[in-house]
This record gives structure tokens, C-alpha cells and sequence, in this order.
């Protein structure tokens, strides 16, 4: 017989234990790591060589002039420096024209984007059988740039705003859906489960079983969209959509003697930025804190 009264007999312990199991998993997490870091200095290297390679005068030949531009345009401000009060109200008709394509944008893409994110969310799907193929469209409204949709529109229905606010509106389905639907998948279902349980139908069930519980979010997303869309519909306005984009454009085209509009361009869309953030903050303060 074994005597075990006195426990197992001394000496190192085999097998292994919750220790040796959690360094193994550190080992292969720095393992795959050390991986991934390689790969991706890898593709940075060759990225750079390759790009330097096909740039028409050298990266490292013209990096000493990188701030001539720059230097250029602020220098040429800065002794028109008076001007830029005037500027502000001469282009401030431009700019409201550039908000009401970013405002209208946001406002049908993300009315598009919440019904797509609700049909494409797992266990809240008016038909779950759909849900990839709502998807897919997410991701193709993703991918194709503002900018290409904007030209086709521009060739079909002329230069104007109309080409802008679809381009846009319509890349805002697929960026805002993705997020919506991310939001959505965390949404506690109990609500949904006690509406189903009383009758209720799939519209009923998503307005007041889910809507209340995304809506913080959805609005802050929205906001940080039309952030996004402003910066959009200006550089639409490269391609004749209209707006401040189409003003900054000529002023660049004219070069010297026009930089002092080009920054008073950028100071509008900076200051623009900046209210549209603060206004955000201010929204999701009183929507997830309920106060100012």
C-alpha cells in the first residue's frame, strides 16, 4: 500500500499547471506579435521603396523643400493679414453652401443607414436570411470613393451641388450603417424579448425596444459623419460641386497673390471643425448624462 497520509512525495511537480499554462499563452502572444510587428515593417519598407521609387524627383531629394510651400503661402497671408477679416464674409456664403451639402447628406445617408443597420444586425434582422446581403451593400457603398461617384454624377447630371450631396449621402449609408449595426449587436435584447412576447411588430419592437438604448451613440456617430462630410463636399468642390471647395480651388490656381484667401479658406473650415466637435460634445453629454 502507498502510504498518503503525508501528501506526495517531495520533488518537482509534474504536469502542467495554471502557471506554466498562462506563460505559454504570453509566449505565443509575443510570438505572433513579433510576427505581425516584422510583417508590417516589411510592407512599410517596401511600401516606401516603392513609392520613392516612381516619385518623379526623389523623396530625400526634395525633403529639404518640404516647408517652402507652406512658408510661401503664410508669409504672403501674414502681410495681407488685414484682408482676412473681409475674406471671412466674402467666402462665408461658399462655406453655408458646403454645410447644407454636408447637413443634407448626413441627414438621407443616415436615414438610410439606420435602416440598412437594423436589417443587417444578427437577432434584431427583419429577415435573418438577408442579413449578408445587407452587408455586402454596406460594403459597397464603403468602397467606392465620394469622389468617383461624384464624377460619374458630374458627367450624367452636370456640376452643381446634386452630384456632391448623392456621393456623399450614399458612402454615408455604408460608413454609418457598419457603425449602426456595431451598436446595435450590443443592444440588450431583454426589451426586444418582452415586446415580441406582448405582440409587438418589428418596426414597434426596433423604436422602442432598441432605438432608446443606441440612440447616444448613433447621434454621436452622426455628428462625427458630418464632421467628416464637411471636409468631403470641400474637396468635392475641386471637381465643380460647388462650395468653399470650388473658391479654395481657384485661389490655389491663381498661386501668388491669392494665398491670403487660401488660409482664410482654412481658417473657416478649421473654426467650422472645431464648432461642429464642440457641438457633438454637448449633444452626447446631455443624451448620455442628461446635462449641459
Amino acid at each position: 500500500m502507498v502510504d498518503v497520509a503525508f501528501g506526495p512525495e517531495p520533488g518537482p511537480k509534474r504536469g502542467n499547471g495554471p502557471g506554466e499554462s498562462y506563460l505559454a499563452m504570453v509566449r505565443r502572444k509575443r510570438m505572433y506579435g513579433g510576427i505581425l510587428l516584422a510583417v508590417f515593417v516589411a510592407m512599410m519598407a517596401a511600401g516606401f521603396q516603392l513609392a520613392d521609387g516612381r516619385n518623379a524627383g526623389g523623396f530625400w531629394d526634395g525633403l529639404h523643400r518640404l516647408g517652402d510651400f507652406p512658408s510661401e503661402v503664410l508669409a504672403e497671408a501674414w502681410r495681407n493679414r488685414a484682408n482676412i477679416p473681409g475674406l471671412f464674409w466674402q467666402f462665408l456664403p461658399s462655406l453655408i453652401e458646403t454645410l447644407n451639402i454636408a447637413a443634407l447628406s448626413t441627414l438621407l445617408g443616415g436615414l438610410g443607414a439606420m435602416m440598412l443597420a437594423l436589417l443587417a444586425t444578427r437577432g434584431l434582422a427583419r429577415w435573418p436570411r438577408l442579413t449578408p446581403l445587407f452587408r455586402r451593400l454596406m460594403d459597397a457603398l464603403r468602397a467606392v470613393p465620394e469622389i468617383v461617384v461624384a464624377l460619374v454624377l458630374i458627367f450624367i447630371l452636370g456640376g452643381g451641388p446634386i452630384p456632391a450631396v448623392i456621393a456623399i449621402a450614399l458612402h454615408t449609408v455604408g460608413a454609418l450603417g457598419k457603425l449602426f449595426s456595431e451598436v446595435a449587436e450590443n443592444a440588450d435584447l431583454k426589451p426586444v424579448e418582452g415586446l415580441t412576447s406582448v405582440g409587438a411588430g418589428w418596426g414597434q419592437r426596433m423604436v422602442l425596444g432598441v432605438l432608446p438604448q443606441v440612440a447616444p451613440n448613433w447621434v454621436s456617430y452622426a455628428l462625427l459623419r458630418f464632421e467628416i462630410n464637411v471636409r468631403a463636399s470641400a474637396i468635392l468642390g475641386f471637381v465643380g460641386s460647388g462650395g468653399i471647395g470650388y473658391d479654395l480651388k481657384l485661389a490655389m490656381q491663381w498661386g501668388g497673390g491669392k494665398y491670403d484667401q487660401v488660409v482664410a479658406i482654412f481658417l473657416l473650415l478649421f473654426l467650422t471643425i472645431v464648432a461642429i466637435d464642440r457641438l457633438s460634445d454637448h449633444v452626447r453629454a446631455r443624451l448620455v448624462k442628461g446635462r449641459v
